[in-house]
């Protein structure tokens, strides 16, 4: 759809409908599941920029900044759609810090912020017309009205098999060593990525290849709550 030629003929057809012509995608799953990483190959593939909104930069002390900053995001996306020759991106990752069930209005000043970028952004994207992508790992914390405003939900899982994934990331292993730490242990993408990252970073502390026993010592600290994890002070 995000084909440039593909989404031209789609939203041509979608407003001669009177149809939204925005195209705004939720991808969730659990961490390191590779939502994120499959925005930024979606912008490869297609040519296309990311405007990445900051949700740390989107609330203010202030009241009635947060509400300003909010509709902000969305004036300079479309200034950004209009300088750009390809449809760019609009990127809310871990979308539910902002996208959260809204509470009683009667609880806070707070609560009636939150309330109130919520009730912009549900209006922004009811008259979106670019590409929105949101990513999170709580979709139980999404309000339910966010729901009909995304026209694609997308799950990802773990992979049933990650023997490919230790393969390409740790390409020493053999083969049968990569189908033993996929037997082994149910890791996304994002936590084998993590034992990459000590391996390497142990052989530059010691001078020395890591081996087998070395890396199934590392995926098993990577396991929170095993009681072999290294232990820190007085015992």
């Amino acid at each position: 759809l995000l084909d440039k030629s593909n989404l031209n003929t789609t939203q041509c057809k979608l407003i001669e409908k009177g149809l939204p012509q925005g195209i705004t995608v939720l991808l969730h799953g659990g961490p390191g599941t590779g939502k994120t990483e499959s925005v930024y190959q979606i912008a490869k593939a297609t040519n296309r920029q990311i405007m990445k909104v900051d949700i740390s930069n989107s609330k203010s002390a202030f009241y009635g900044e947060s509400e300003k900053k909010i509709k902000k995001i969305f004036t300079n996306y479309r200034a950004f759609v209009k300088e750009s020759s390809i449809t760019p991106i609009l990127l809310f990752n871990e979308a539910d810090a902002i996208f959260s069930k809204r509470k009683d209005i009667n609880s806070s000043n707070l609560v009636a912020t939150e309330n109130a970028i919520q009730n912009i952004i549900l209006e922004e994207m009811e008259n979106f017309d670019g590409i929105l992508l949101a990513t999170t790992n709580l979709t139980n914390n999404l309000d339910p009205a966010f729901d009909r405003r995304f026209l694609f939900k997308i799950e990802f899982h773990k992979p049933n098999n990650s023997s490919q994934i230790w393969k390409l990331k740790m390409p020493r292993l053999s083969e049968s060593e990569c189908e033993s730490l996929s037997t082994q242990f149910d890791f996304s993408g994002g936590q084998i990525d993590n034992i990459v990252r000590k391996a390497e970073i142990s052989e530059i502390v010691n001078g020395q290849s890591v081996d087998f026993d070395q890396i199934i010592c590392f995926c098993n600290e990577e396991i929170l709550g095993n009681s072999n994890r290294n232990k820190i002070g007085f015992i």
